[in-house]
């Protein structure tokens, strides 16, 4: 490549050079003397046609070229613009090189020089003859701008244009939003620090662009997580800066032997929860380690790719922007443990609930306020009756350490605070893993799933018990002074008083139980203190030698009798043709008879009807 012998030189420059700053750069230093400056409208236009779709290489070229502008004006360098305005088509064909193109042959009808930092464009230019400088753009990777704002307790920068760069510092549990420096930041400011970002990006291997889309850019640069983005997503030009500053092992934990032989035994469908910041994927990291060293072969879902793993642990992201189709071949890898970091759309559940029930071990990670609204995530995504199988342990993780561990059971029961036995339902039951206290119930109650406390309904129902039994007692002992009450619920109680005492509390028509359950404001069922069926009858009670006898009047003749002692049934028997029932003292019936008159309870008898 030479230069051509000339009075003055014609400098036609590609996109590449503008984006990479190059030419500037070589003005700036003096360089390039005696020269005049071609630029292509082709640039123009895929620059323009760039920014407007928000991409930073658009904004970053149109910006070098009003720096080129200024440096020509001040340097008395002339610049021009010439060449056909590009179609549709070869914007839309730019990819596939009708762009570099069409500049090539610019630079050659101009009898011009092609300035290019782009060495596939070199090469062709140069087979092709036409007269060309390539020109290599010198990028740092290490040493970057926005690294200066970090330390070894900096979680993250945010850096927002007109206002002061702030970050955040301490550790897991105890960051402070702090300034680090006086003054606001200008769009100049932010775009240089961008330029730098974008360009290690496109030459480092250990840099990928995680997501792109109109006014937003994701870039893993190592363990940093860049977030860039642009009016008019954004109000104004902001970068966003997030790395981990901890690397835990799983026993820096120091979690329980039980938890630990979980851990290593049964635990295959784990659920990491917590709010941000608070340690979640740093848990999964030690996990996949944990499960790596355990001799399992271990695969994580990630975009970005921000875990940070051992290298034998392979990091997956979305497959062609799709994690369902990173399922499928993950199925064919057969991994024995997966880390989903980050579950989020619905589709996300669904592809951890499908990897689970394929027999794949699953640790998830999720954004919830407390550990029993992480599972919530879960109902309604999935059938309710599936979650234990999908989800056995919920680890909310707090200040960078492990605050609750739940498990999952499923059971068929009347959940907490019901009480009739038809309301018997399937019931995901959520147990303290380290107590085995029942904590809350999850089932579906009409048409709705609902999540249940179930230690604020025993709390409530003693409670209400407590008091409502005392007001009820006080009330009904005017009629019965030794009426029972049963606390159903908190709205339903059973009053079980004689049966002759039934009428006068029912009242006429039942204006009397009315009254009292519209002043305690509870349904009271009102019950006869004996559990058969019939009434209540006088007898004698007679000893005679080894025998009790019971005698009663000539109707009770040939009818079946029940006992009681205190409400407690003993036996039923005929009353014989002197209406007499007679027990051996030496019976286990007769001695609980003798045992009861010695110590004066009450023993009655009922007719049967």
């Amino acid at each position: 490549m030479s230069d051509k012998d000339k009075s003055r030189s014609r400098i036609v420059p590609d996109t590449s050079v503008i984006i990479d700053g190059v030419l500037s750069s070589l003005i700036e230093s003096g360089e390039l003397k005696d020269f005049e400056i071609i630029l292509p409208m082709a640039v123009l236009d895929e620059l323009q046609s760039q920014a407007s779709k928000n991409k930073e290489h658009g904004f970053r070229g149109l910006a070098e070229l009003k720096k080129i502008r200024s440096l020509s004006s001040s340097r008395n360098i002339d610049i021009s613009y010439r060449g056909d305005k590009p179609s549709l088509d070869d914007i839309r064909l730019a990819r596939s090189g009708r762009i570099d193109g069409m500049i090539r042959d610019f630079a050659k009808s101009v009898d011009g020089i092609l300035y290019t930092a782009d060495y596939v464009q070199a090469l062709v230019s140069e087979a092709l003859g036409v007269d060309v400088k390539y020109i290599a753009a010198k990028i740092e990777t290490e040493n970057l701008e926005f690294e200066r704002f970090f330390d070894e307790k900096t979680l993250s920068i945010h850096l927002k244009e007109g206002t002061r760069p702030r970050a955040k510092r301490g550790k897991p549990g105890a960051f402070r939003l702090v300034n680090v420096d006086n003054k606001p930041l200008l769009r100049d400011d932010i775009e240089g620090i961008i330029k730098e970002i974008s360009e290690a990006t496109r030459v480092s291997e250990q840099s990928r662009t995680e997501i792109r889309a109109e006014g937003a850019l994701v870039i893993q640069m190592g363990t940093y997580r860049i977030a860039i983005t642009r009016p008019p997503f954004s109000d104004a030009l902001e970068v966003t800066v997030v790395r981990p500053i901890v690397k835990l092992q799983l026993k820096d934990y120091k979690l329980s032997e039980k938890l630990m032989e979980k851990m290593m035994k049964s635990a295959e469908g784990i659920l990491i929860a917590g709010s941000p910041g608070s340690g979640k994927t740093t848990l999964a990291s030690s996990l996949a380690d944990f499960y790596n060293e355990q001799e399992k072969v271990v695969k994580t879902f990630e975009s970005p790719k921000e875990l940070q793993v051992v290298p034998e642990v392979t990091q997956y992201g979305p497959l062609e922007g799709d994690f369902e189709k990173t399922a499928e071949i993950l199925l064919l890898v057969r991994p024995d443990y997966s880390v989903f970091d980050e579950i989020r759309k619905s589709k996300d559940f669904q592809i951890f609930a499908d990897m689970r029930l394929a027999g794949v071990g699953m640790i998830g990670v999720v954004h919830a306020s407390n550990s029993v609204n992480a599972v919530q995530r879960f109902v309604g995504r999935v059938e309710l009756g599936m979650i234990p199988n999908i989800i056995d342990t919920v680890i909310f993780v707090q200040g960078g350490s492990i605050h609750k561990v739940y498990e999952l059971s499923l059971s068929v029961k009347v959940p907490a605070g019901m009480t009739e036995a038809d309301l018997a339902r399937p019931v995901v039951d959520v147990k303290d893993f380290n107590t085995g206290t029942l904590e809350y119930e999850i089932y579906t109650f009409g048409k709705e799933n609902v999540i249940v406390p179930v230690s604020s309904i025993a709390k409530k129902s003693a409670g209400i018990g407590r008091l409502a039994g005392e007001r009820i007692k006080e009330m009904v002992s005017r009629f019965d002074p030794m009426a029972e009450v049963e606390v159903i619920s908190d709205n339903k109680v059973i009053i079980r008083v004689d049966r002759d005492v039934m009428p006068r509390i029912i009242g006429k028509r039942g204006a009397v139980i009315s009254d009292l359950e519209d002043t305690l404001g509870l349904s009271i069922d009102v019950e006869s203190k004996l559990a058969s069926l019939g009434r209540e009858i006088m007898f004698d009670l007679k000893e005679t030698g080894n025998s009790i006898d019971l005698i009663f009047k000539k109707h009770v003749i040939g009818n079946l009798v029940n006992i009681y002692v205190e409400n407690n049934f003993l036996f039923s028997a005929t009353a014989g043709r002197k209406g007499k029932i007679r027990t051996s003292k030496s019976s286990d019936l007769g001695k609980s008879l003798v045992n009861a008159i010695l110590a004066n309870r009450d023993i009655k008898a009922v007719l049967q009807d």
